[in-house]
């Protein structure tokens, strides 16, 4: 696969997991990158540690005057905006009965409303300098199977992937391609912290038919193809990197 020499990416989320993953094969494809993340010292600890041409900026997704900076940064620093990986995201755990609005409301404006700011940013950008670019937006299986209590989780994920395709769609003839990436069970520290307890192991195991969690790098993989001049023909796609769960039904408790 050719590599992404002298594009210039800009990952939301980028601080830490899957966000921080594709930032550093981005750059060891030849990109040069800007990672973006609320965590102003941990994103800048995150371009510290991944060297070579990477800037960091501290940026709340659901602020539109934040995320259009964000882009501006990276066009006044190299020139144009190649790559923009929407990846930023927070997680409120309730089920329909206690969930609060506030919490509701707060998942909707980051995983949502930011990627829509994020897109419609870059793509502003892209549509008026020459060669286009590449919108990938991360979506989840949450967006077609959940649990219920990460609703409004679900909700935007479901989300994404309608706003991927329409987004795809309007630009489609304007050199900008619009993807998505739909991740399972990943080895984020969070999930590795779950899997300490045996049960929920046992759980996240019997529903996934690979037998393991996937890598944060094999997301990465799936950013860099899209990013790349290999997916010239491919827009308005989710593509799911679960093991194989999607094509697996749930089971339920039965009562006695």
């Amino acid at each position: 696969m050719p590599g992404l020499e002298n594009k210039v990416a800009v990952i939301t989320g980028a601080a830490q997991g899957i966000g921080r993953a594709i930032a550093e094969r981005f750059i060891n494809d030849g990109a040069r990158v800007i990672v973006a993340d609320i965590q102003a010292d941990k994103v800048q600890d995150c371009a510290q540690a991944l060297g070579g041409d990477t800037i960091a900026v501290a940026c709340d997704v659901g602020d539109k005057s934040q995320v259009d900076a964000l882009v501006h940064q990276a066009v006044e620093r190299f020139g144009r905006l190649d790559v923009m990986v929407a990846n930023a995201a927070i997680l409120r755990t309730a089920e329909i009965l206690d969930l609060e609005e506030s919490d509701f409301d707060a998942v909707v404006r980051v995983n949502l409303k930011g990627v829509f700011l994020s897109g419609q940013a870059a793509a502003r950008q892209m549509v008026i300098q020459d060669g286009g670019g590449s919108i990938i937006n991360m979506s989840s299986i949450q967006a077609t199977i959940t649990n219920p209590n990460l609703l409004s989780y679900a909700v935007c994920k479901g989300g994404i992937r309608q706003l991927t395709v329409a987004m795809a769609l309007s630009l489609a003839t304007r050199g900008v391609r619009v993807n998505a990436i739909a991740p399972g069970s990943i080895a984020t520290d969070m999930v590795r912290q779950l899997m300490v307890d045996d049960g929920v192991r046992r759980q996240i195991m019997s529903r996934t038919p690979m037998g393991r969690l996937g890598e944060p790098s094999e997301i990465a993989s799936v950013a860099a193809f899209l990013a790349s001049d290999e997916a010239s023909y491919i827009t308005g796609e989710t593509i799911a990197a679960d093991g194989g769960r999607l094509g697996l039904n749930y089971t339920v408790p039965v009562a006695d």
